[in-house]
């Protein structure tokens, strides 16, 4: 099997986000991750960030689609 893994800090430079906001997707079991060893040491799997991402995307296609959200730059 090859995995392929990344941490914390590659998945916040990826969704341009802080890393800080990862945790929290971790914490809130948005964001699937595994912890590596007692050290606090997590990463996420690639499968484990496109499954992310791809429910954004149907959630933003819902919010969208029922008016709830509207686009703004």
């Amino acid at each position: 099997m090859d995995f392929n893994f990344y941490t914390i800090a590659d998945v916040a430079d990826m969704l341009k986000v802080s890393p800080g906001a990862v945790r929290n997707l971790i914490n809130n079991q948005e964001l699937r991750a595994i912890q590596i060893g007692g050290r606090g040491l997590w990463r996420i799997e690639q499968s484990a960030l496109e499954e992310y991402v791809q429910k954004q995307y149907a959630q933003s296609a819902e919010r969208l689609e029922s008016g709830q959200v509207l686009l703004a730059d």
